[in-house]
């Protein structure tokens, strides 16, 4: 069984890592056991405890439940998967996942790709795996639970934040995984749209004017009262928090919606896709 390894540049996540290391440091040493022991009784090999040990690799939840077996912990050590199972993720996606479970509402507009809260796990699999340079196995399973995840917000029976999605019409035709990867990707477009706190629009090729041509952009209306935006091309992903920047984005959005086919117009042509597909 794979672990991850710890992003060095990561502070936050190294932070708790090295205190969870500390912890199973001591139960270890307490239980009079050496490294090599105590990995032969979970299953793990001397070099791997040693790794996890020193904070340089994050434990999978597996790993702490069979230590809190062996180490006869009654569920002390099982617990310090909860503080790991945030930092297992990038820090983008972490301080992404912060302020989405911090808004009233979010409004996104994509002209790549179907939006990551909507995206099947088949077709977040085939984007990542497109990424050149190529993501390291471990890299590409790490990025996909993250992207699992993230979608826990969008729950219709919560029936909050609200939802505004626009997708440019060709994100619906780029068949990223192949035909039936595509497919179950479109359906479910159409079992989210069906949530009471989503709306979601298609913005047609065919239109001569498109604002959005700039790029795919979000914005999360705070609970506070305030907004933000949220833009990532190529590596780079950028919250925006200037006043006039996030004007511009909201301007921006308020015309890409209006232009946009209406919920109902919108759904017919995504199963006018379908079929085609």
């Amino acid at each position: 069984m794979s672990i991850e390894a710890v992003n060095p540049e990561d502070e936050e996540a190294g932070a708790v890592v090295r205190a969870v290391a500390r912890q199973l440091k001591l139960w270890r040493e307490a239980a009079g056991l050496t490294q090599a022991e105590f990995g032969a009784a979970i299953g793990y090999g001397e070099e791997l405890v040693s790794s996890v040990e020193r904070g340089r690799r994050i434990p999978r939840p597996e790993y702490l439940d069979a230590a809190d077996k062996v180490l006869e912990a009654n569920g002390k050590i099982a617990a310090m998967k909860k503080d790991l199972a945030e930092v297992r993720y990038p820090k983008k996606v972490r301080d992404l996942k912060k302020l989405e479970a911090d808004a009233v509402e979010l409004c996104a507009y994509n002209n790549a790709v179907i939006h990551g809260l909507l995206q099947t796990e088949e077709y977040a699999r085939s984007m990542f795996s497109a990424r050149r340079p190529p993501f390291t196995a471990e890299e590409l399973e790490q990025r996909l639970a993250a992207r699992v995840a993230r979608q826990a917000i969008l729950d219709d029976a919560s029936a909050h934040p609200v939802f505004s999605f626009v997708q440019c019409e060709s994100t619906l035709r780029r068949p990223i995984g192949g035909r039936m990867v595509m497919r179950r990707q479109l359906e479910r477009l159409l079992d989210v749209a069906q949530f009471r706190n989503v709306d979601l629009q298609v913005l047609p090729l065919g239109h001569e004017e498109n604002p959005g041509l700039a790029g795919s952009f979000r914005l999360l209306r705070l609970k506070n009262g305030t907004t933000a935006g949220h833009v990532e091309v190529q590596h780079i992903s950028r919250v925006i928090t200037n006043p006039k920047e996030v004007q511009l984005l909201d301007m921006r959005y308020g015309i890409i919606r209006a232009q946009a086919l209406s919920t109902r117009e919108s759904m017919a042509l995504i199963e006018k896709v379908l079929g085609e597909t």
